[in-house]
This record gives structure tokens, sequence and C-alpha cells, in this order.
């Protein structure tokens, strides 16, 4: 006898699992931060002194998306419309 929950969950791809979403993540997690420590693999020729630091590029990113993101939110404020704005 099966039950309604363990066919449904059977059914599911497995990007559908919650499991494998947080397996997703953590190897994101991971080849980010292999990606940030193979910075110190290469000779860097930089143009700037800045980016002769160690994860500059790495970081400088972070930061650059985080503050996209932050001023999305903002710019959502202002365009945002009521759900029934063309009726």
């Amino acid at each position: 006898m099966t039950h309604g929950n363990d066919s449904d969950s059977s059914k599911k791809a497995w990007l559908d699992r919650p499991e494998s979403a947080t397996k997703i993540f953590w190897i994101l997690c991971a080849v980010c931060a292999l990606l940030f420590l193979a910075d110190a693999l290469y000779v860097k020729h930089p143009h700037f002194a800045a980016e002769s630091w160690f994860g500059f590029y790495g970081i400088f990113g972070f930061v650059a998306f985080f503050g996209v993101v932050l001023a999305g939110a903002q710019l959502r404020k202002i365009l945002m419309r009521k759900e029934d704005y063309y009726d």
C-alpha cells in the first residue's frame, strides 16, 4: 500500500527536492571558495595597486552585486505599481 506522499516524492525531479537544492548550494559555495583560493596560484600584473590584493576580484564582484541588489530594492519602491494599475 502506498501513501500519497510517498508516490509524490518519488515522482519529483531531483531539483524539486529540498535536499538537492541544499547540496547544490554547498557545492557552489565550495567552488567559490576554491576559485577565491586559486587567486594565490598565479602571478598578477595589476594596473592599479588594489588589483594586487588577494581575492580582490572576488570581493569586488560580491560587493558590486550586493550593491546592485540593494539599488534594485530601492528602485522597486519607485517603479512599483498597484496590481490593478492597468484596469
